[in-house]
């Protein structure tokens, strides 16, 4: 009986041990992995999305508005003026595949950054250009990147993106979610 009780008890401790290395190495890769947040406006959110769910690196992305004063806008509101807000897109990207400077990058390649409050047809400043930055490195980023792409005179006029620390973000009406894969087009 006591060699049994032995046995178990070294039976025991094996198992804990084990489970407990086997926990450890599981939520190290999680813990590595940890997501950051980009939040962009640059027009209309539908193709922001579309443009920056193809990129490798970002694991989600949500439009929704942010850079207002009014809680829980909707899109009729955002779109009265009264709000501040602008469309915009929070992308959840994962550094370890991507980083802000390629985001930044991607942004700068798919709007007109020197239209203020324009974006093609769509006018009004929810369509605004803005960099809303959530850490001092991101901002000291997206400020590099804008005097590297006016230095080299990359677009003919001004940039006028903004680039404002970043507001609660409200998620837009889910018929706006994802919206070119519910309907095969976003805007131009």
């Amino acid at each position: 009986m006591r060699r049994f009780r032995l046995l178990a008890t070294i039976a025991f401790s094996a198992l804990l041990a084990f489970c407990f290395y086997s926990l450890s190495s599981v939520a190290a890769p999680l813990q590595a992995h940890k997501l950051d947040k980009a939040y962009f406006a640059s027009g209309c959110f539908w193709k922001t999305q579309y443009v920056f769910s193809k990129v490798p690196g970002v694991v989600s992305t949500v439009v929704g508005y942010t850079g207002g004063t009014l809680v829980n806008p909707t899109y009729e509101q955002v779109c009265s003026h009264a709000t501040g807000h602008a469309e915009a897109v929070e992308i959840d990207f994962d550094p370890a595949k991507t980083n802000y400077h390629k985001l930044l990058e991607v942004l700068f390649s798919h709007h007109d950054p020197t239209t203020k409050n324009q974006q093609g047809p769509d006018i009004g400043d929810q369509y605004r250009s803005a960099i809303f930055y959530a850490n001092d490195d991101q901002k000291k980023e997206a400020s590099a990147y804008i005097a590297e792409l006016t230095k080299a005179k990359r677009f003919p006029k001004p940039i006028v993106t903004l680039v404002v620390p970043s507001t609660k973000f409200y998620k837009a009406e889910d018929y706006h979610q994802n919206y070119f894969a519910k309907h095969g087009q976003v805007c131009q």
